[in-house]
């Protein structure tokens, strides 16, 4: 193999999407036969030289794994936490470079994808790809016509006014009301932050689909392994975004 890119090594290599995996070398923890490498424009080949992410020797070609999780409140979507808090990691296999494809915050549950292939996480989470998913977000009060057409037209947030989104009222309680949300970006608590702009704040919020990808009759807290097909189709999914941007 010729000299590439260290961060598209690393990514293929399962250790973190590129983006991630720019922020790893800038931060010193990659060695390249023992020395710490911290420029992005640094290659190596990874048949000839010896490839280190916080000690720990990359393996080039790992067995892509791609789990579906139906992530539980109350765990973090991290691969580890330094105040020993519960994370996703704890719920599926070890498998070496698993980690999961974007995040849902501690409170929030529902569908997570974990997996050790980079590349397949670039795909699902980079902003350019456009990658919808749908949350079902359960907010305090009735939500108005005008409060409902924000959400949909866009939000202004610190960082800039939101994408468009697709919002629909799916069920309206005595106190609260259910909608589903659903949006191609990944900005940080982003759903919940668009529901407190508008007044009316979330109390409860699941993950319902990304892409054509639900979790289904799948219990809180389980995991099954994504089919081949299901990985091409948001792989597909990914393509489309990106030609549609």
């Amino acid at each position: 193999m010729s000299s590439e890119r260290l961060q598209k090594i690393l990514a293929a290599a399962g250790i973190a999407s590129r983006r991630h995996s720019e922020a790893l070398i800038t931060a010193g923890r990659v060695k390249v036969n023992g020395e710490v490498v911290t420029a992005l424009g640094a290659k190596a080949d990874a048949d000839t030289d010896k490839i280190e992410v916080d000690g720990r020797l990359v393996s080039v070609a790992p067995i892509r794994s791609y789990y579906l999780l139906n992530k539980p409140r109350g765990y973090l979507s991290t691969c580890f936490d330094p105040q020993g808090r519960k994370t996703v990691l704890e719920l599926v296999p070890f498998t070496p470079g698993l980690h999961p494809v974007g995040r849902l915050d501690r409170d929030t549950s529902g569908l997570l994808i974990l997996t050790n292939d980079g590349a397949f996480t670039e795909d699902l989470t980079h902003p350019r790809h456009g990658v919808p998913k749908t949350y079902l977000a359960e907010v305090k009060g009735r939500p108005d016509t005008p409060a409902v057409e924000r959400l949909r037209t866009g939000v202004r947030l610190e960082g800039g006014t939101t994408l468009p989104a697709r919002v629909e009222v799916v069920d309206r309680r005595k106190d609260t009301t259910v909608l589903a949300i659903t949006i191609r970006e990944g900005r940080n608590r982003q759903v919940r932050r668009m529901a407190e702009a508008v007044g009316f704040p979330v109390i409860r919020l699941e993950r319902a689909a990304i892409g054509d990808l639900t979790v289904g009759e799948l219990p809180p807290g389980q995991f099954r392994p994504l089919t081949d097909g299901e990985v091409a189709s948001l792989r597909k999914a990914a393509k489309k975004g990106t030609a549609h941007g």
